[in-house]
């Protein structure tokens, strides 16, 4: 049974048992024709869904939301021949009659019996990017929640310019030494049966010729050749017209080379997707919940690794002969490889006041018409995981941050790490300058999204100096509050180079302070450097502890857990690596303290601090 068909028993239950239920949404509406403006509203409401969703316009039914209503009506027959007229009444920016009988269809218009009279279901195809938006009596509509609301100009000029850059969508072009035989039958019903399962209708098709009419309109085929669109959804044998754009290499690394693994995929972009999900979800770390019987936990969120592979289809460069690349390394990253690369004005690239290297997450939709076809397959979201989506999910600790690499060639490479942006190293980095962040807000502790956002600065920068691009953080896209809170204490600081519409934000530099050599010189003079680089980094951070950081106790086993943590990864240490490399701190301290480098605040309690009098100690 259709979704419609479920409604419209609801309905007459409602009706029949005198109950109120609202019924409508931004894709379905119930319309009222009984009165003469109410013409004028089924026209604005069929304008906006053809510049947005599309919907099912239900005729003969009323919903009174402020009475908690329904109420029916029916409807005349005499109204037919004018429902079949719908598509010629509206007009283009120019004030010039279209005709969208493709959109809105009259043998597609069902005269249903409904209770003592019948009602009629009308069904609107929302139109393509490059047709919008259409005109009634003048202005554009579009559907807002349950509403239909007039389109602002700002935005159809906004859309003007998007329809230039569509028409020259590669995803269009035809694709060379193929004619419509080369598209298969069984591939294309698939898709008409993804349509039929929503609200759309569309019949099954006997053959290839049959279905000549809607492949023009889904732009599958152009003057009756396959469009690389068409070839990617339906085609036969496309490797042999596709080259590396129907192509997927995935590889697995776990640093033993008979453990690797590597397949190649070559298919229809829908079978390409799943082929590259399952090849991930084989590869990385599992556990086990306990919850929903057993439901596995990956390394990576599930709809993360879905989106990212998909959005990289959607959206790569199809000009480019080059293949997509997967790489899953055990345990450290997924890597997903795609032809294209950012629009500079993207891109921050800035040297100073510090070394940036920033996307900002304005929405691009490289090949809309693919992103349109993989919706309906319920494959791509619109919304997607984009990267203000991805920034979410490191701020919700699920994964470490995301970078993106830029390659020489035009292609582009994000990154996917396991793990948290709030870990074990990042909260020993905090805790090490505890003390100076309390001065900072004035006594305040900061909460675990504010470190958690200090953190997802600090491994930016980072990243950023290895020329690794990450995903801009600014109040327009996470956690406004947080940002706001951190820059009143001075914990974030505004570059310069921010805008009103770009906000560009780096970390306090005495957070990013990595050794105080300085310091440390000024104290003991020469007799710092003739210290071993071992004896130097231990010394260094007891220093960093006594000034900044959060220990009451500065033991050798503590700098040996805060030394350990400073240069090794947040994953589970190797307990005897771990214990070893204590055991070799605690010796470097006790030689610094027999030379005078560093004191016991309390003779017999091994907290240590810099000795500032080690120099008359000598004399």
């Amino acid at each position: 049974m259709r979704e419609i068909d479920r409604i419209l028993l609801q309905i007459e239950n409602c009706l029949e048992n005198n109950q109120f239920q609202s019924f409508e949404t931004d894709k379905l509406e119930l319309k009222d024709l009984s009165q003469g403006d109410d013409w004028k509203e089924l026209y604005k409401t069929t304008c906006a869904f053809l510049n947005t969703k599309g919907g099912i316009i239900v005729i003969g039914i009323k919903e009174i939301a402020s009475e908690k209503k329904l109420k029916f009506t029916g409807f005349n027959s005499n109204n037919e021949s004018k429902l079949k007229e719908l598509p010629k009444v509206f007009t283009n920016e120019n004030n010039e009659k279209l005709n969208l009988i493709d959109y809105i269809r009259p043998d597609l218009i069902e005269i249903k019996p409904f209770l003592n009279g019948q009602i009629v279901l009308l069904f609107i195809e929302k139109l393509p990017d490059e047709q919008k938006f259409v005109f009634w009596e003048g202005n554009a509509y579009e559907r807002q929640g349950t509403g239909d609301h007039k389109i602002p100009k700002e935005k159809i000029l906004k859309q003007n310019e998007l329809k230039t850059i569509l028409k020259n969508a590669i995803e269009l072009d035809i694709v060379p030494n193929t004619s419509l035989q080369d598209l298969d039958i069984d591939k294309l019903n698939e898709y008409i049966l993804k349509l039929n399962s929503t609200i759309k209708v569309e019949t099954l098709k006997a053959d290839i010729e049959s279905a000549i009419p809607f492949l023009t309109r889904k732009k599958f085929i152009r003057d009756q050749k396959p469009t690389l669109l068409g070839m990617l959804v339906c085609g036969k044998h496309i490797e042999d017209f596709l080259a590396g754009k129907c192509e997927i290499d995935a590889y697995y690394e776990t640093g033993n080379h008979l453990a690797d693994d590597k397949k190649i995929y070559k298919n229809n972009i829908i079978n390409l997707m799943e082929n590259a999900w399952n090849f991930v979800f084989s590869k990385i770390s599992v556990g086990i919940t306990t919850e929903q019987g057993g439901k596995p936990i990956y390394e990576y969120p599930e709809d993360v690794i879905r989106e990212t592979i998909n959005n990289a289809l959607a959206h790569r460069d199809y000009k480019s002969d080059n293949f997509c690349i997967i790489r899953v390394k055990n345990k450290e990253f997924l890597e997903i490889k795609n032809p294209g690369t950012f629009k500079s004005n993207q891109l921050v690239t800035l040297e100073k006041p510090i070394k940036l290297r920033r996307i900002i997450p304005f929405p691009n939709r490289q090949n809309p018409n693919l992103a349109d076809v993989l919706k309906d397959y319920n494959r791509y979201e619109g919304r997607g995981i984009g990267m203000a989506t991805l920034c979410n999910y490191a701020l919700e600790n699920q994964i470490d941050v995301p970078y993106y690499l830029i390659h020489p060639d035009r292609q582009l490479s994000l990154f996917l790490v396991p793990g948290k942006v709030l870990d074990s190293k990042t909260i020993h980095w905090l805790n090490s300058f505890h003390k100076y962040i309390l001065q900072k807000t004035n006594g305040l502790e900061l909460s675990s999204i504010h470190k958690t956002v200090l953190a997802y600065f600090f491994k930016s920068e980072k990243l950023n100096d290895r020329e690794r691009y990450t995903i801009n953080l600014s109040p327009d896209n996470n956690h406004f509050e947080v940002i706001s809170d951190l820059l009143k204490w001075g914990l974030l600081w505004e570059i310069p180079e921010s805008s009103l519409e770009i906000k560009l934000y780096r970390l306090d530099e005495t957070l990013k302070k990595e050794n105080f050599i300085n310091e440390l010189r000024a104290i003991f003079g020469k007799a710092y450097d003739d210290l071993s680089n071992d004896a130097k980094w231990v010394l260094d951070a007891i220093y960093h502890q006594n000034h900044y950081g959060r220990a009451n106790n500065i033991s050798a086993s503590f700098i040996g857990e805060y030394l350990f943590y400073k240069q090794h990864s947040s994953y589970q240490p190797d307990i005897k690596a771990y214990e070893n490399f204590k055991r070799k701190i605690r010796n470097i301290i006790n030689k610094l303290e027999k030379q005078h480098f560093i004191r016991r605040k309390e003779t017999n309690k091994p907290d240590y601090t810099i000795n500032l009098e080690r120099a008359s100690l000598l004399f």
